[in-house]
């Protein structure tokens, strides 16, 4: 006899009821898969609620809107570089450190991210500023500056090349392609933007 796998399927046991920081990981998880899936634009605090599996009141108790659900799991699910690497040059330190900021925006956080800057409107987009001044600019420019700190230290760099207008150029060029130009870096665009612009920018 043939059973069926609807009926032959055992019977799976009530999910734990799940609170606190338990169930707000929950939500923000699925905030940034609803992000990283259908954008922005389709992100509803009930597909939220149904992908972590809980009640919709659960996630207004805790974000009273949309924007304020995704400036916190951004905040919370952006990847951290925390280290610039060491290998002993300044242009395949730069080239490295590229390649580990594009792992970072094509995370789930990262396409989430992505999402946010492609989809919203002016205003709206003010409310993410901070968050993405502050998890992804600002990391990138200081480890840029301890690459060429190093740089300075090794005598390859100018003594001014910790100028703030130079550090700038790569978290600026790589929001601009993926922003304005709706794109993404090849190794081969990172090798030309390191020495086409920055090698000239810092050499002695």
């Amino acid at each position: 006899m043939v059973t069926s796998r609807w009926t032959a399927a055992p019977a799976q046991a009530a999910s734990p009821r799940r609170r606190g920081p338990v169930l707000e990981r929950a939500i923000l998880d699925a905030a940034l898969e609803q992000l990283s899936t259908v954008g922005w634009g389709g992100l509803t605090m009930e597909g939220v609620a149904a992908g972590a599996q809980t009640g919709k009141a659960a996630v207004y108790r805790r974000w009273p809107s949309k924007e304020d659900l995704v400036v916190h799991a951004l905040r919370a699910g952006l990847p951290q570089i925390d280290s610039a690497p060491d290998l002993g040059g300044v242009r395949e330190e730069l080239l490295q450190l590229c390649r580990q900021m594009r792992e970072a925006m094509f995370s789930r956080p990262g396409f989430a991210l992505r999402a946010v800057l492609h989809e919203c409107d002016s205003e709206t987009a003010e409310r993410f500023r901070d968050v993405i001044f502050e998890g992804v600019v600002e990391p990138g420019v200081k480890l840029i500056k301890e690459v060429v700190r190093r740089g300075i230290a090794r005598g390859e760099v100018r003594s001014g090349g910790m100028d703030d207008y130079v550090c700038d150029v790569i978290p600026a060029m790589l929001m601009y392609r993926s922003k304005v130009c709706g794109s993404e870096w090849t190794d081969e665009e990172f090798e030309d933007l390191i020495d086409q612009v920055m090698v000239p920018l810092l050499r002695r």
